[in-house]
């Protein structure tokens, strides 16, 4: 994409903000986008795939475990407000809506006990954390649409961000002038719950410099009673090129969130009178007010043919207001630094690359609560400082000892630290002074093989030690000081096969996870929403398979092309013979989650995908286990047409068999003797109308 005028890098400054937008010139239409949304990756080349896609799953192949890609091209013809959408077709990924934007996203079993945000799993957006410094994290303030594509790396595959947590990590990468594909677009959803989404964007490049601004406004009244919310988003980014494969880049990011909490019900609640609302949360105006600021400092630096450095400064701020049980009213403030050196040569006469560097966070956050009045702060009931801080060191090194066959080798050496300060409240019996901080330090190695044959086809194996030490909320301190929770330990043994042929993209992972001290949640009071309380479990096993497969046939039949995409996660978690639970099941997590779509593609332009999301098995919800959620099957229907070159619409029909079923729930120790009011329904029969046009 070029300016039609380019005077000067202000030009440019002036464009990217909105002043001299029609500045921007149309390029030379590429014709319409082919892509189905395939997230597989192989060391073949997908045909379909834009170049920028193509190189993010090139680089993501060299990995010798499981890992995926999701584009932006697969999210044009279909609504994706939230990363559950997002992720949908990620075989591993257990991603289910609760409410608004909030998600349940678990890789593998991570952060499975959490009854609300993210533990166990990485979530960044170009490398930037989403989570708090302590791993504390939600993805309410994702926008799907601002990512040109998402990375996916399951487990101990995420050594390349530094991390060695159970769950591995969920990277975004945000469009710029250069990668966008289109010079502007805009998109229009509408439908059912008063639903309504605008997002546009512009991007181009003059000269040395590309720029890209993003802004997206979104509102819905939502399925259930106190379920209204909004969200607004913008992106901001400027880069500046040094020659070939040389550039530094700013980008700056805000967001606002308002969303009402309806709260979780009982299961005859669920599935019978699911709209409704918790009683708690409708007389106390439960919801959740969030505002966040994101600016990072960026470079890409080739260094010479074989070394490529990769590094970034950034800096967040967040503010909460957050009327659940009291009114959590929190500001935090995150910033970092990393650095990490690409190679590419000949060792010992063979092949090799190698990773390395280091990622450094550190974080403070305000916390106060007050009580809940109708949604208003009333008095204030508490005041606590939080502060973490965390260091990570980390490499991987692939040798091939033959043409086909690499060794890999690696690990992560990390530290973090929590200190944390309360103060006494004049009045407030239950607060209290209190000075306290804990340190952990780690090593977790990594080993593995990675076979690739001439077709690109691929089999890997690997062994990974995880670790995640415990976040404040996890430590729940007291006037005695931090809770003795232990971090969490764990080895993976992973093993799979990947690779495409002209008809068929295949992916199947097998892996088990032996943990040790595993950080579990149970809730407290789900009627008032408290939350959950942490402990360490003692051994427990996380075993499973992750199966995809895409398969291309009939590609002239009635006219047009087929394409039949699956998705099966297979999920076997349970104690080791533990004192209290034996070796019951974990909860949380259905054993088997079933997702296929048959689409055709009609020449003319139009396409039809059917699909269906099928849980056979029920859940256990409790970790005694005496109680069960039941499985589901909801029936979508995909349609679209591409008008023009420039202009294409779809209709997106969810559950359209209106099937009544719980889509995540929380944790509880015996169902026999405390409260269930701990699921969240399902929604109900929907659509969803949406129309793009772009430049």
């Amino acid at each position: 994409m070029r300016f039609s005028t380019c005077a000067a890098p202000a030009a440019l400054l002036l464009a990217v903000f909105g002043v001299a937008a029609p500045a921007f010139a149309q390029t030379a239409p590429t014709g319409p986008a082919v892509d189905l949304g395939e997230v597989i990756v192989t060391g073949a080349r997908n045909p379909e795939d834009p170049p920028v896609v193509a190189e993010a799953r090139r680089r993501l192949s060299r990995t010798p475990g499981a890992v995926a890609v999701v584009s932006a091209e697969s999210l044009e013809s279909r609504f994706a407000p939230n990363m559950s959408d997002v992720l949908r077709d990620v075989p591993g990924v257990y991603a289910q809506k609760k409410w608004g934007g909030d998600a349940r996203i678990s890789i593998r079993g991570s952060g499975i006990g959490n009854a609300n945000h993210l533990r166990g799993l990485f979530v960044s957006q170009d490398g930037i954390p989403f989570n708090e410094a302590d791993g504390f994290g939600d993805v309410q303030m994702v926008d799907p649409l601002l990512a040109r594509y998402t990375e996916v790396y399951k487990g101990g595959n995420a050594l390349r961000f530094g991390g060695a947590l159970l769950g591995g990590a969920i990277n975004l990468v945000t469009p710029n002038g250069r990668s966008s594909g289109e010079t502007a677009s805009l998109r229009a959803d509408f439908g059912s719950w008063e639903t309504g989404r605008l997002h546009a964007e512009v991007g181009g490049v003059c000269g040395d410099w590309d720029g890209f601004l993003g802004v997206t406004g979104a509102t819905a009244e939502g399925w259930r009673q106190n379920s209204d919310g909004q969200q607004q988003y913008v992106t901001a980014n400027i880069g500046r090129a040094f020659g070939e494969d040389r550039e530094a880049r700013l980008i700056v990011q805000g967001a606002y969130i308002h969303q009402q909490i309806p709260g979780s019900l009982t299961l005859a609640q669920a599935l019978t009178t699911p709209v409704m609302a918790a009683a708690a949360n409708v007389a106390n105006d439960y919801q959740r007010d969030y505002a966040s600021v994101r600016t990072t400092l960026s470079t890409r630096w080739r260094l010479s043919s074989d070394l490529l450095f990769e590094g970034a400064v950034y800096g967040t701020w967040k503010d909460l207001h957050h009327p659940i049980f009291q009114v959590i009213d929190q500001q935090s403030r995150n910033y970092g630094a990393f650095g990490r050196l690409d190679w590419e040569g000949r060792l010992f006469g063979l092949r090799a690359d190698a990773f390395g560097g280091a990622w450094y966070r550190v974080g403070d956050l305000d916390a106060q609560q007050f009580v809940n009045v109708r949604g208003s702060s009333g008095a204030r009931t508490a005041k606590a400082r939080q502060n973490a801080k965390a260091l990570d060191v980390f490499a991987e090194g692939r040798l091939f000892v033959t043409d086909t066959l690499a060794v890999v080798a690696g690990g992560a050496w990390g530290r973090a630290e929590r200190d944390y300060q309360s103060f006494a409240l004049p009045g407030v019996a239950s607060t209290f002074n209190l000075t306290t901080g804990k340190d952990y330090e780690w090593f977790a190695p990594r080993l593995g093989l990675l076979w690739e044959g001439p077709s690109g086809a691929q089999a890997y194996a690997n062994v990974t030690r995880s670790i995640e030490p415990p976040n404040f909320g996890s430590l729940s301190p007291t006037v005695g000081g931090f809770a003795p929770v232990e971090a969490q330990e764990a080895w993976t043994y992973e093993a799979g096969l990947r690779g495409r042929t002209a008809r068929f993209s295949w992916d199947v992972a097998v892996y088990r996870a032996e943990l040790d001290k595993e950080l579990l949640n149970f809730v407290v009071n789900p009627a008032l929403g408290i939350p959950a309380a942490t402990f360490n479990a003692g051994a427990t096993v996380h075993q499973g398979i992750e199966a995809g497969l895409d398969w291309r046939f009939a590609q002239n039949w009635l006219g047009g092309a087929w394409r039949l995409r699956q998705t099966w996660t297979f999920s076997d978690f349970f104690f080791e013979n533990d004192k209290a639970y034996g070796d019951n099941d974990l909860p949380l997590v259905p054993p088997h989650v079933y997702r296929a779509e048959l689409r055709y593609d009609h020449p003319a332009g139009w396409f039809v995908a059917p699909s269906v999301e099928w849980t056979p098995s029920d859940s256990w919800v409790d970790y005694m286990n005496t109680m069960k959620a039941p499985g589901y099957t909801v029936v979508n229907l995909g349609l679209g047409y591409r008008i023009d070159r420039r202009s294409q619409i779809y209709v997106d029909a969810r559950n359209l068999l209106d099937e009544r079923y719980v889509s995540n729930f929380s944790a509880v120790t015996d169902a026999r003797t405390v409260s269930t009011a701990v699921f969240w329904p399902g929604e109900g029969v929907s659509a969803f109308v949406g129309l793009r046009l772009s430049y």
